[in-house]
């Protein structure tokens, strides 16, 4: 293969994309059931959910992988050519997927809109501004926040205990300066000095209850439901307390509805929404979950990072809300990061390493066994890249099919579909004849430690977990609140399957440390942030927007 290669980008701003009104034909949406934004973007209306309602939903195909590396896995790239590649064996598929920030974009992680010629576009769109809706998020959450901060200015009716204030603001880039900060000074009129801080937009709650709300009015309801404060007897304060909802629903009312777009070989595609699955639960929408499984016979789907973030979250938390059926998982693998778990330096990525393979193996197990743990088919997927030589790929089939793993070779970011049909067909055939048993990790009646402890030592392979001093309050402040019943939503580092993101492979007896526990009362589950991750991600050393820049036509240079 040449190893010249096109960027990202420009094979995206090389493709011949479809108008969306053609899109829109393949799907045979009424008239009144889209809106374009541009020539090759449109918003679809929920009313397409009723209309469609009593049609059988297709099947639902979630795309995970190992445990992400700096060699990177391609999850997003597979996903995309999965779906061309189910289209090119005459499926009917669809995709949905989330909607990039601009943190990753600007910082080092990149977008995720897929890579080479599995592509969604138009690619500068979607990783930029897109349509709005996370725009939208940051405007709702930090609207809630001055509101908060107002109602305290103006007498404080409700009784706010400044000091156990939980709603902090939020920016959709990656910025520590933010991370602590001093609201209020200045005097009197403006307002009360208190210590907050920012997280990212894609880690706030509203973003998360977007992604999880049935509807409109279910949306409203859990927004209503949000906790921003306790007050002086220790009770939580609501932005129901503060008459928020409306306002903030009203701010969400386009945002709510899915985005089409297209794939390079004009698949149809739904992104919407965008919650980080290491500290979110990092699924796209229920609503386009669900709207691509009544517009297609296939949906095919990601959620972020490894199968112990993402793929567990969709599995415990999205499943749940969205009454959502899953057919078969794909675990993405590539043999670039399987030799850094086992211990290879990314420079040397490159060298043929059989032997660093097969140690870095045992992360790949450990991710499979938890699918099945889940009672669902699955299929390993090797991304292939360009510097993987015959030896490497022969010992990982050889290694998945000694151990009983289906397992097929994926070249989709340079063949797109064409390079995904034996992976396409292989899905197709699993999900139709391999005996679906699925089950949820842990049931909902089970304390929130002990389903923390489940997660922890079920999923991570943790012999451990040790609350700290103020996740112990919590954990009892939160039982009485009601709040037991919730899915739980652990917020840990993608890198590793501890909470050190220096632990590479599968490393064993290790212990996890929750540091402290955040009640989402409107999304519906409670989180805890182990180890050391943070909701609000700094910019690296040389940020990814440093070789950015557009020229002077209006076309986009340097993005990937």
């Amino acid at each position: 293969m040449n190893q010249e290669v096109k960027s990202d980008i420009e094979i995206a701003q090389e493709s011949n994309m479809d108008k969306i009104k053609e899109i829109v034909k393949k799907l045979e949406l009424d008239e009144d059931e889209w809106e374009p934004y541009g020539h090759y973007k449109a918003k679809i209306s929920l009313s397409v959910l009723e209309r469609l309602e009593k049609r059988p939903d297709g099947k639902v195909i979630l795309v995970t992988s190992i445990n992400p590396t700096q060699a990177g896995e391609g999850k997003s790239t597979v996903t995309v050519g999965l779906g061309q590649a189910l289209n090119k064996i005459n499926k009917n598929a669809m995709i949905a997927l989330r909607e990039p920030s601009l943190g990753p974009t600007m910082g080092i992680k990149g977008g995720a809109a897929g890579g080479g010629y599995s592509q969604v576009v138009p690619m500068e769109d979607i990783n930029l501004h897109f349509t709005g809706d996370i725009h939208a998020i940051t405007s709702a959450h930090n609207a809630l926040a001055a509101m908060l901060d107002n109602h305290i200015h103006r007498g404080n009716e409700l009784r706010v205990d400044v000091r156990r204030i939980t709603w902090k603001r939020v920016l959709d880039m990656n910025d520590r300066a933010l991370r602590q900060v001093v609201v209020g000074l200045g005097g009197p009129k403006h307002g009360v000095p208190r210590e907050s801080g920012f997280d990212i937009t894609v880690a706030s709650e509203v973003m998360a209850i977007l992604c999880l709300a049935n509807s409109i009015d279910d949306l409203k309801a859990r927004l209503a439901r949000m906790v921003v404060a306790y007050n002086s007897d220790g009770e939580p304060v609501t932005a129901k307390d503060l008459q928020a909802e409306g306002a903030l629903t009203l701010l969400l009312k386009e945002a709510i509805k899915p985005n089409l777009v297209q794939t390079l070989e004009n698949t149809p595609a739904l992104i919407h929404g965008g919650p980080f699955a290491n500290i979110a639960h990092g699924c796209n929408s229920i609503i386009a979950t669900k709207m691509a499984s009544k517009l297609a016979d296939y949906v095919v789907t990601e959620a972020g990072f490894g199968a112990d973030l993402g793929a567990e979250k969709f599995l415990d938390i999205k499943t749940r809300a969205g009454n959502i059926d899953p057919s078969i998982v794909v675990v993405v693998a590539t043999i670039r990061a399987l030799k850094m778990h086992g211990g290879v330096p990314k420079d040397d990525l490159k060298q043929n390493n059989v032997n660093a393979l097969k140690k870095g193996l045992a992360n790949l197990e450990k991710h499979v066994e938890t699918i099945r743990c889940f009672g669902l088919p699955h299929v390993v997927a090797i991304n292939r890249f360009i510097h993987d030589s015959d030896e490497e790929i022969e010992t990982l089939i050889t290694w998945c099919e000694d151990q009983d793993i289906n397992v097929e070779l994926a070249d989709v970011w340079a063949k797109g579909g064409e390079g995904g049909k034996e992976l396409a067909e292989r899905v197709v055939y699993e999900i139709n004849y391999t005996k679906k048993n699925f089950k949820h990790m842990y049931t909902l009646d089970m304390s929130i430690e002990e389903k923390i402890k489940c997660v922890a030592k079920k999923v991570y392979g943790a012999k451990r977990v040790v609350f700290l001093p103020e996740a112990r309050i919590q954990l009892t402040e939160f039982e009485e609140n009601g709040w037991g019943d919730y899915p739980i939503c652990i917020a840990k580092t993608q890198y590793s399957l501890t909470d050190d993101a220096e632990k590479l492979g599968r490393p064993e007896d290790f212990t996890i440390t929750v540091r402290e526990l955040k009640a989402a009362v409107g999304a519906e589950f409670i989180v805890a942030l182990t180890g050391d991750v943070m909701t609000m991600p700094g910019l690296p050393m040389e940020p990814a927007a440093m070789n950015m820049d557009v020229d002077g036509r209006g076309k986009a240079v340097g993005l990937y």
